[in-house]
């Protein structure tokens, strides 16, 4: 069991929990909760053990292993994948390392030989012999190719980096696994067999992530962190915020009741306690007021920004056509190969590849950003294209701080100061805080500025790469639905499996040998045994 004890954290004045006792059993997952700063990951890393508390502690039962998500993505740059992946079990592998040590040494003494041999053995009985084989298992299941297995993690993409070390983290079947975001930087198809892998996982789990969907798939507990508390419910996402939207309601229900019987008894009173023949009444009315207890309604530290896509003119007949279209990386390798389809209207294309740069390549060439190296782009003449790349930091240079309303005044048609500041303020950038230089926001309040910025360009057609990265669950949720809710065309890739499901009726699987296409929805398009056939078909042709 992990447990904590009246733990607290706080930075100067600012508090962020204190006084916090909690419990994690064997077989649960718990997924973390809260508002961008509210210390999800700061909770996580002080369980792992990697920061100290003002207050209290943290205690792990003897003879449990904890694995933790690595975040350096470049820590283990010049050792092979599969040892990297072993190093989940730290135990095994430095036994690994001094046994092969010892073999490997020719003048190696009796007693290092017998050493060696006692390390043999408990090797064999942590599940050792079949390190190798446990490992490139879980590497090929995230798409990590068998030809990489053996390569330095420096050769990899940086993808490709995430899978060994979310790998390295899985490995082993550790009694409790934290995992930060976990799901960052995976492709859909990783993230939908993560979640299987952790909904069968025996042990406990504790992980933040702003998926819905991956909470829901995955958690029999929510930790939620507001109001400087953290407290456990049992069930999934969903549960928790059906079920505290409700309480919501109903306590402002009651709230507005009390509020009416006050004023009325307030009113009786200020009418009838000067007249003498009704004063004994108003008396036992001033006694009734004073025992009805107005609920306050704790205003909570999750805030909604408003987005919203709204077009100025309708997309014609002829949208999108892209004929023959490839792209290749520096190496030679393509990207994507000799993709050709054909946009109707309403259509929003759901585009997947198990290759992040294939993906960001193919929007900078749809953006017109790079050019193909064959193919064609055909846009009708009525489209007008907003554009959110994945990597945006080319809009927040050190070259052009501007404070947050003159960026946002170069993209707006209306330049007028209230207009902009009423605008900030819907995204979430308030009172000051429009003052602030563009080239120290946080990457969710980057993407809100991008999100601003494509708004004000009211498109018809929208290329979205990966806009809920670095998004709290709130923004994610009303992105969602103004994602659904918009009237024009889309391209979109998202590791969000719920916006995916409620917003793409096409799905486009890039690949360097090919592409899929597919009318299904996305649910039906991860489980279609005709869809599997295909990608491993594309698979297979590309070794």
């Amino acid at each position: 069991m992990l447990s904590t004890n009246d733990l607290g954290l706080q930075y100067g004045k600012r508090i962020l929990f204190d006084e916090v006792n909690l419990k994690f059993t064997k077989g649960n997952c718990y997924g973390v909760i809260g508002a961008n700063g509210a210390g999800k990951s700061t909770f996580v890393k002080i369980l792992s053990g990697e920061i100290e508390p003002n207050n209290g502690s943290v205690s792990l039962e003897p003879g449990n292993r904890m694995a933790v998500l690595k975040q350096n993505h470049f820590e283990f740059e010049e050792f092979k994948v599969l040892d990297v992946v072993i190093m989940g079990h730290k135990e095994m592998y430095d036994i690994m390392v001094e046994k092969n040590a010892i073999y490997m040494n020719p003048e190696a003494t009796d007693e290092e030989g017998l050493r060696a041999a006692n390390l043999e053995n408990t090797f064999g009985e942590m599940g050792g012999w079949t390190s190798e084989s446990d490992a490139a298992e879980l590497l090929s299941n995230m798409g990590v190719k068998e030809y990489l297995h053996d390569k330095l993690m420096k050769d990899l993409s940086g993808s490709e980096k995430v899978k060994v070390l979310l790998a390295q983290a899985l490995f082993g079947e550790p009694d409790f696994l934290l995992l930060d975001e976990p799901t960052n930087d995976l492709d859909a198809l990783t993230v939908t067999w993560l979640s299987d892998f952790l909904a069968d996982f025996k042990n406990t789990v504790i992980v933040v992530s702003h998926d819905r969907y991956f909470l829901d798939m995955v958690c029999t507990h929510i930790v939620d962190i507001d109001f400087k508390k953290i407290r456990i419910t049992s069930g999934n996402y969903t549960f928790w915020y059906e079920t505290s939207q409700m309480m919501s309601r109903q306590v402002a229900n009651k709230n507005k009741k009390n509020e009416v019987k006050r004023a009325e008894l307030m009113e009786f009173i200020a009418r009838f306690s000067a007249n003498a023949s009704k004063s004994k009444q108003a008396t036992s009315r001033k006694k009734a007021l004073a025992k009805i207890n107005i609920e306050e309604i704790q205003p909570s530290s999750r805030k909604y920004p408003f987005i919203n896509f709204k077009t100025e003119r309708e997309p014609g007949d002829q949208i999108l056509k892209v004929s023959n279209l490839s792209k290749r990386a520096p190496d030679g390798a393509y990207f994507f190969k000799d993709v050709s389809f054909t946009m109707n209207a309403n259509e929003k294309i759901g585009l997947l590849s198990r290759d992040s740069s294939a993906v960001n390549a193919f929007y900078n060439v749809l953006s017109g950003e790079e050019t193909a190296d064959t193919g064609t782009i055909e846009y009708g003449q009525t489209i007008i294209h907003g554009y959110l790349p994945n990597e945006n930091e080319a809009f927040f240079s050190n070259e052009n701080d501007l404070d947050l309303i003159n960026w946002l005044r170069q993209y707006s048609e209306e330049k007028d100061e209230q207009f902009i500041r009423g605008f900030l303020g819907r995204m979430l950038f308030s009172g000051e805080e429009v003052h602030k230089k563009s080239s120290v926001l946080s990457g969710g309040e980057k993407v809100r500025c991008m999100l601003s910025k494509i708004m004000l360009q009211h498109p018809n057609f929208l290329l979205l790469d990966e806009p809920t990265g670095h998004l709290d669950l709130e923004s994610i949720t009303t992105l969602n639905t103004a994602m659904t809710d918009f009237i024009g065309n889309m391209i979109f890739t998202t590791h969000d499996h719920q916006i995916m499901q409620t917003v793409a009726n096409r799905i486009i699987e890039i690949n360097p040998n090919g592409m899929i296409d597919s009318l299904l929805s996305y649910d039906e398009y991860i489980k279609s045994p005709r869809i599997i056939e295909q990608r491993e078909a594309l698979a297979t042709a590309e070794v």
